[in-house]
């Protein structure tokens, strides 16, 4: 593999977990590193311990400000040569439960701002004849999940928008992969254990071992530096064959 020397990246929902272990090893390999997320406090801590990054607060929920945080970047930057779309959130509820408002939110930030920053990106992408578009999909893009409507449909969703991309982009040196993890060990997946435990009526301590980690072959949770070491290669010359893929990364969850 070549390393990201000179090449602009940015990551979405980079402040925690996957997106601030991918703009981690990203940075590791020359890239200069645009982290962006809604916790501002965190956002800017981790900007400030990864090499030549920086921070950008930016709601993946508005469109305003997805078009601003494009507009800031290329302020100081001619393009941007690598898009990670990583911010996700999670509501775990039956769909009789479910409010609009939640699914309208989850269906922003993980289907609608990929689509957006893709829009964005890819112009310039398409002149310098060279791009790598990641979406960080999940096993729920292959898989679903009972009490996970809108997270299962915007990882579907994300799937097919990956597919799309890599067709119209593959003749100008683009590529655009999923990845799709099974349950990691970050923020997100923490905060859904109670509402697990509360949903399927067993106790917090039993949900990774009974749940999260039950359909996998290996009976564990990824650690989010797994799936920055996929993404790093999948940004690479070696990866530049590999487009409209769903890089499974699931302990063997779809094995079955």
């Amino acid at each position: 593999m070549t390393g990201l020397e000179g090449k602009v990246a940015l990551v979405t929902g980079a402040a925690s977990g996957i997106g601030l272990a991918i703009a981690r090893a990203f940075a590791e390999q020359g890239a200069r590193v645009t982290l962006t997320d809604i916790d501002i406090e965190r956002g800017e801590a981790a900007a400030t311990e990864i090499p030549g990054a920086r921070f950008l607060a930016a709601d993946m929920s508005k469109s305003i400000e997805i078009e601003r945080l494009v507009d800031e970047i290329l302020k100081t930057e001619e393009h941007i040569d690598i898009l990670v779309n990583n911010a996700g959130i999670q509501h775990v509820s039956p769909i009789t439960e479910f409010s609009e408002e939640k699914w309208r939110l989850i269906i922003d930030i993980m289907l609608t701002s990929p689509f957006l920053l893709t829009k964005a990106v890819l112009p310039s992408m398409y002149e310098r004849k060279w791009g790598r578009i990641l979406n960080i999909g999940s096993v729920h893009s292959l898989r679903a999940s009972a009490y996970k409507s809108a997270y299962v449909s915007a990882k579907h969703g994300l799937l097919g928008l990956t597919r799309v991309t890599a067709l119209e982009a593959a003749e100008h040196g683009v590529t655009c992969n999923a990845i799709c993890p099974s349950y990691v060990r970050t923020p997100l997946v923490e905060k859904q254990i109670a509402d697990q435990a509360r949903i399927h009526n067993i106790p917090e301590e039993e949900v990774v071992e009974k749940i999260m980690a039950a359909e996998g072959a290996i009976k564990r949770l990824l650690e989010p530096s797994e799936v920055a070491h996929l993404a790093l290669f999948l940004c690479s010359d070696a990866a530049s064959g590999i487009t409209g893929s769903a890089q499974t990364i699931d302990c063997g969850w779809t094995a079955h």
